[in-house]
């Protein structure tokens, strides 16, 4: 696993609402959570594990009907149950719980009996997470994390025979991303989990019956591959490859249940496009700033695009070497965290710290990097931040990539995906006193404050304003942007592949391999691709106006207190936190 309008003002919002701020704290809807939780977990057993409960570690979920009608039954009995409650007998921090639950259930409930992605994405079936999840849990002991995976392992047939049973009709890109995915995860099987094997200190007999099931679990996973193969090449087997559209009405159902927000698709989209406008006028202004530096004092072309593309072709230049690509972002996670302790941005947890890793097998394809933190139960399991080598390109894409991912544009990077991004919000939002706020995070929310966190860093002088950063950060930013356009026109608007392709390479200045990765990335998911842009909008705007209001009451405004308090709160939906941090 993410309105896109700017925050109305506070008076119409306090107006507007019809429940007193004042209301305590009710207990009962605690209680009433904490048996939520209780049963919830027993129907999601992995979700369960990955979020730190070790008690559920040795299950594995098979994806039947039965287990599929389960769900579905406790989903909607739970719903009739939170849906009974008044909200004027709870407070607001309350009613924001309440306001995820019944989203998270209505939307499960959608995602079944509606959207059935489970008849159409086989790459939903992959065990890896499942077992990685377990391995991963240091704390516990080597030996009995195995004993554990042992027992998960023991049922991959019987997993991956349901899994080839529940597609119906799949796209040939859900198709494509499973077999590449899977195939990770048997070299992920055959390299750390063998290895782990052969460290522990398990009985002669409990490593043969241990290898014995993961023999098993390679041999049922092959197979369902196998039949991923064989659907590929004769799709007429299931009457044809689905189309990866959603077209509108599916995805402005799944907007809503996903976004969380109050705009429409079709205002975000067209927000996006004038946004789009505004960012590229400040890339010429600073093409033109930065023209001389590089061509002398020679006049620059009057086509705008051409002098962005000179000025960019040459910034993009200074890059890493491809072997030394994890390398440098690991040097560079330092360098943000000081910079953050100078400017007192933030407060940062010296116990919590940032492992740079290569991206597991099973889980490449879909993004290039990425941070896989703790769930709220396992707070102590470190934190690691995914980064893809680039040892599986040919010389040119790799030389593409680095282009994209040029020294400039790889320290927005990491302030996204890390330091102050996604890495310490998702600390502290572990740290959120609500289980609900972190076990059903707002993705508008977590992505919008990664976007959030690279504008501000540049606002308080990191990179002591390049002109170069700058140049990169905007070329970021448009990118954030044209992933709601893209992702918008290609499920609504049946946009190609060649004009997406224009869309990126020649408005946004993407390199080549970028593109084709977002292109790839828009063809399997929907709707992600929008919560960027979209939760920015929210964060930013509710600061600036929080800037207005102290200055209203001339008050001082501290940045530090407001991120720490908007942090506070969870994973929330951004709307949510307004009036949390109103009250």
């Amino acid at each position: 696993m993410q309105k896109f309008t700017f925050l109305c003002c506070f008076s119409l919002l306090l107006s507007c609402s019809s429940v007193p701020f004042e209301v305590e704290e009710n207990p009962a809807f605690y209680t009433q959570i904490e048996n939520f939780l209780a049963e919830f977990w027993k129907v999601h057993t992995a979700m369960a594990s990955q979020l730190g409960l070790s008690e559920y570690d040795s299950i594995l979920e098979i994806p039947n009907p039965e287990n599929f009608q389960a769900k579905q039954d406790f989903y909607k009995k739970i719903l009739k149950e939170f849906e009974a409650v008044n909200e004027d007998e709870i407070s607001i921090s309350q009613r924001t719980d309440l306001k995820l639950i019944t989203n998270e259930l209505k939307s499960s409930i959608w995602n079944y009996e509606v959207l059935k992605s489970h008849e159409w994405n086989p790459a939903r079936y992959n065990m890896g997470s499942d077992i990685s999840g377990v391995l991963e849990k240091e704390k516990r002991a080597l030996e009995d994390r195995l004993k554990d995976i042992s027992k998960k392992l023991a049922l991959s047939k019987e997993y991956y025979q349901a899994a080839q049973n529940n597609i119906k009709q799949a796209t040939q890109e859900h198709l494509n991303l499973a077999i590449k995915q899977i195939e990770g995860f048997h070299k992920y099987l055959n390299s750390q989990v063998k290895a782990a094997v052969k460290k522990s200190k398990l009985k002669t007999q409990e490593k043969k019956e241990f290898n014995r099931n993961l023999d098993s679990t390679l041999q049922a996973s092959k197979k369902y591959v196998s039949y991923l193969r064989g659907l590929l090449s004769n799709p007429q087997k299931m009457g044809g490859f689905k189309s990866f559209r959603l077209g509108e009405d599916l995805y402005k159902q799944k907007f809503e249940f996903d976004l969380q927000i109050e705009s429409s698709p079709e205002k975000l989209y067209k927000e996006a496009l004038s946004a789009q406008e505004d960012i590229r006028s400040k890339m010429f202004e600073l093409s033109i700033e930065l023209y001389p530096k590089f061509f002398g004092e020679k006049l620059p072309p009057k086509d705008r695009q051409t002098v962005m593309n000179q000025v960019i072709q040459k910034v993009s230049q200074k890059h890493t070497k491809p072997e030394k690509f994890v390398e440098t972002v690991r040097q560079q996670i330092p360098q943000l965290t000081a910079f953050i302790i100078k400017k007192d941005l933030l407060t940062l947890d010296p116990n919590k710290p940032l492992k740079v890793r290569e991206t597991p097998t099973y889980q490449r394809g879909f993004a290039g990097a990425s941070v896989d933190s703790p769930g709220p139960f396992d707070r102590e399991r470190e934190t690691f931040y995914n980064v893809t080598p680039l040892d599986g390109m040919s010389r040119s894409q790799q030389n593409s990539y680095l282009r994209e991912y040029n020294d400039y544009t790889l320290q927005i990077l990491n302030i996204h995906e890390a330091v102050p991004g996604h890495y310490v919000q998702l600390v502290y939002s572990n740290q959120s006193p609500s289980l609900i706020k972190s076990i059903f995070g707002n993705g508008t929310m977590v992505e919008g404050w990664a976007v959030y966190t690279e504008r501000m860093m540049l606002e308080e002088g990191y990179g002591d304003n390049s002109p170069e950063l700058w140049l990169m950060y905007y070329k970021w930013f448009l990118r954030v942007v044209t992933n709601t356009i893209l992702d918008y026109e290609v499920h609504n608007k049946n946009l190609s592949k060649a004009d997406a392709m224009k869309l990126m390479t020649e408005m946004a200045f993407q390199e080549k391999a970028e593109a084709d990765g977002k292109w790839n990335r828009a063809t399997v998911s929907q709707v992600q691709l929008l919560s960027y842009f979209a939760g920015f909008n929210e964060i930013y705007s509710l600061r600036e106006a929080l800037k207005k209001k102290k200055a209203q009451e001339e008050k001082p405004f501290n940045l530090k207190e407001f991120h720490e308090t908007f942090l506070s709160f969870g994973s929330a939906p951004v709307k949510e936190i307004k009036k949390l941090m109103l009250q």
